[in-house]
């Protein structure tokens, strides 16, 4: 027999009975979210299981305090949104309201940080595939091309004809940790890029999808739609942008701090 609560489509008993549907079609849901995913992650795997050298070098032009910041504040929205689920079962209406708006202010400090990120990458030319024009310049080589030999092996004579080291990207890295002996850089360092830029921008407009259906959570929280009777569409969305943060807690280690 149907409930009669507003709230309950015509073909659920209960609310409760809603809510379990719900909630069993949202981790199918998270689950084809997790085999996307998880196809980058075998990608991420292949190509630097065949390409290392790219990998360990050119993760060094990543912003590791930036990414770390950008996780703090993921994993802050992950409490935030915990909390907005449990005060919509208590029917704290107004605390509700005040945890959506401060999960969706971390998403906009993600989304903010991350594209200081992507606008110094462009303005650096460390982009994907034929994009990747790098400002600086440094003499590329093959991976299997033995480095120089150090210039206490060389006669006085050669050294003048030895090329100098390439300087270090301005800004992107410390000097002794920007360029490998002799100013030589592994080639197709743009794999590294190419990977990096689909990865964490799938990521982002995951985030952003993620803030619109917390921010259509927070016009409703308004309108006093959920209390501990009805608060399915909050608990729904906080699985999801619980997905979004885990995801980006794996993408930080592999892509920034890898050796």
């Amino acid at each position: 027999m149907h409930s009669g609560h507003a709230q309950v489509a015509h073909h659920f008993p209960s609310v409760r009975a809603q809510f379990e549907a719900g909630k069993l079609g949202m981790w199918i849901f998270l689950a084809t979210e997790i085999l996307l995913f998880g196809g980058l992650f075998c990608a991420y795997a292949v190509y630097r299981a065949n390409h290392p050298e790219v990998f360990i070098y050119a993760h060094r032009y990543l912003d590791k305090v930036l990414g770390g910041i950008n996780t703090a504040v993921l994993i802050l929205s992950s409490f935030t949104m915990a909390w907005a689920v449990r005060a919509a079962q208590l029917s704290q209406s107004q605390r509700l309201v005040r945890l959506l708006a401060a999960t969706i202010a971390c998403g906009f400090v993600f989304l903010g940080i991350k594209y200081v990120e992507y606008e110094h990458k462009w303005k650096e030319g460390l982009l994907w595939g034929k994009r990747f024009k790098p400002t600086h310049q440094e003499r590329v080589v093959e991976k299997d091309v033995p480095p120089p030999r150090p210039l206490t092996d060389v006669n006085p004579e050669e050294r003048s004809t030895l090329p100098l080291p390439a300087p270090p990207p301005a800004g992107l890295a410390r000097p002794e940790e920007s360029t490998p002996v002799g100013g030589v850089v592994p080639k197709n360092v743009q794999i590294f890029f190419s990977v990096y830029f689909l990865m964490t921008g799938l990521h982002g407009l995951h985030v952003i999808a993620g803030m619109i259906v917390l921010t259509w959570m927070l016009w409703r929280a308004r309108q006093g739609e959920f209390s501990a009777a009805y608060f399915t569409p909050v608990d729904l969305a906080g699985l999801y942008w619980h997905l979004v943060d885990l995801i980006w807690i794996y993408l930080f280690p592999l892509l920034y701090l890898i050796h």
